[in-house]
């Protein structure tokens, strides 16, 4: 195909993809990026899409649906979501949506499946769970989708700060379906957690669309405090003098219910939140949020993924999140509807120990040598029910094991979720020594997220900038007019002779090959493939030789 005919092509397909947003959902113009992904998957390319939250995520699948002949099936970790991306394609001529879910009763789901094989409908909604069951992936299967789209993609990622087991199995699922082009989408993804999504999908042909992290209209603020009591008296105080709607993030359960409870006795329509309560009460909180019946939110970080409430004028964290990645999500469900909003940490050094408590959690090394033992004596392959009545562990503890022995090479999964040992796995104790030894390479890179959190709370320079060069995006300002620091007018620029700039690719004697992610006057920080993010004194470097730039890659 010649040149030009390749230019006509194209032409013809944005003419479509054009088409269609206005006709179908009603959209003049489509935002940064997404035309650029349509256009990708139109092409039969996987895509990865970062984009910020309110960016259109959801449009970049739902236009090519209705240019490609089949279903689209979408991966959601949030009923909720589900629900509510399924009654917004309802109100539209878009060929209908359908979901199956534990919500639903066995016969709902049936009926759903049975719509989409019929081919009744173009969308179908499931959570990943769902998808380790066989008979619906026969079911899909049948029906011969043409797009698969997964949604909150950095759940995928062991390095992501939603991880969650079941994605790791969509990589499979979705060669079974016959792997039409895939899309995956996240609102915050750094650079490993964005390598580690193409690998564990098994994206091919990938074309990544990352589109500003930046949120201007979100102010930047950390308060420190040395005493619990002070800081807790500080941010009662500045929520109960706040305009607008709130959310406020703890580390724990219990911090959510005291800080409602103090909240409400100043005065403040209060409610906590967390993943302990009852599902009733879940809903309940999520309704009066929703309809604005309530000033503020007090919540773990299980609320928020999947919210997309535009007038929320304000987030502030009581203690620091495990990493930026996490923080960053949290913050950006500030502002979405572009009016100044502001993101408030308030820090004790202490509480990242906390964090790190929370991170410590090892695996059961003696457990995985019996599973490893167990598969490899059996010979062939058996249901994850019987190793789970076998071994007496619960689902999730299973697939965490399952997890590091795929790592290790020692443990395979059929298509229909059977476990067996690999035909030419490592003998049992090297399985389980060598799954031990990439939890804790994960272990090193939780630790050096937590250490990035710090950084954050304790620069002196840009917090926007410091933010952005976390998630690989160059920051072209100096400063902004948005954070405190730069408020002051104290932060020092940059050096403009520095030896590694920013995304050089550089050797550490002993930390091996990394990337500069961020440079400061006097230091910089190096996401080291192996062991993450480490901040490195630039006199020290250059004193003692520490890195070299790597040689260019040809």
């Amino acid at each position: 195909m010649g040149i030009r005919d390749s230019f006509r092509r194209f032409g013809r397909r944005r003419r479509q993809v054009q088409r269609t947003a206005s006709e179908v959902f009603g959209w003049q113009e489509l935002r940064p990026g997404q035309d650029e992904a349509m256009q990708h998957l139109l092409q039969g390319r996987d895509v990865l899409v970062v984009m910020p939250t309110g960016g259109g995520k959801s449009a970049t699948y739902q236009i090519p649906a209705q240019l490609l002949d089949g279903p689209t099936i979408v991966i959601s970790p949030l009923i909720a979501l589900q629900r509510d991306q399924m009654l917004s394609l309802a109100e539209r001529n878009a060929g209908g949506a359908v979901v199956v879910n534990s919500a639903q009763r066995a016969g709902s789901s049936e009926s759903s499946l049975e719509q989409v094989r019929a081919g009744q409908a173009e969308y179908v909604f499931l959570s990943p769970e769902q998808l380790a069951k066989p008979e619906v992936v026969d079911k899909l299967v049948a029906a011969r989708p043409s797009l698969i789209a997964i949604d909150e993609a950095h759940c995928v990622s062991s390095w992501g700060h939603d991880f969650r087991p079941d994605y790791l199995q969509l990589g499979r699922v979705i060669d079974r379906l016959g792997h039409p082009p895939v899309i995956a989408l996240t609102a915050t993804a750094s650079p490993p957690v964005r390598e580690d999504i193409v690998e564990v999908l098994g994206l091919r042909n990938v074309r990544q669309v990352i589109r500003g992290f930046d949120r201007p209209n979100i102010g930047l603020r950390v308060r420190r405090f040395t005493e619990e009591s002070a800081k807790r008296r500080a941010l009662v105080k500045d929520v109960a003098g706040r305009d607008g709607l709130g959310l406020v993030y703890v580390a724990t359960r219990r911090d959510a219910t005291a800080y409602a409870k103090e909240l409400t006795e100043a005065g403040v329509r209060a409610e906590a939140y967390h993943a302990g309560m009852k599902a009733a009460d879940r809903e309940r909180v999520h309704t009066l949020f929703s309809e604005d019946e309530v000033d503020v939110v007090v919540a773990t970080s299980a609320f928020g993924m999947g919210i997309d409430k535009p007038n929320v004028r304000y987030v502030l964290h009581s203690a620091p999140p495990e990493s930026p990645d996490s923080y960053y999500q949290e913050i950006g469900r500030a502002g979405r509807d572009g009016e100044p909003a502001e993101a408030v940490l308030y820090y004790r050094s202490e509480d990242l120990g906390l964090r790190r408590f929370f991170a410590a959690g090892r695996p059961d090394e003696e457990m995985l040598l019996r599973l490893a033992t167990l598969l490899h004596e059996h010979g062939g392959t058996v249901t994850a029910r019987a190793v789970r009545e076998t071994l007496s562990v619960g689902a999730s503890k299973l697939t965490g094991l399952v997890n590091l022995l795929e790592h290790a090479e020692a443990v395979e999964i059929s298509d229909r979720g059977e476990l067996r040992y690999a035909p030419k796995g490592p003998a049992p104790e090297q399985a389980a020594a060598d799954a031990m030894e990439f939890d804790e390479s994960r272990r090193k890179m939780d630790d050096s997220r937590i250490d990035m959190m710090r950084g954050y709370a304790e620069t002196t320079g840009c917090r926007r900038r410091y933010l952005l060069e976390y998630f690989g995006e160059p920051y072209a300002q100096q400063v902004c007019d948005r954070c405190d620091n730069c408020a002051t007018g104290s932060v020092e620029t940059a050096r403009a002779d520095t030896p590694f700039p920013i995304h050089s690719q550089v050797v550490h004697a002993s930390w091996g090959a990394g990337t500069v992610m961020r440079e400061e006057p006097d230091r910089i920080t190096v996401l080291f493939e192996e062991i993450g993010y480490k901040t490195l004194s630039l006199d020290a470097v250059q004193r003692d030789s520490l890195l070299s730039l790597a040689p260019a890659k040809r």
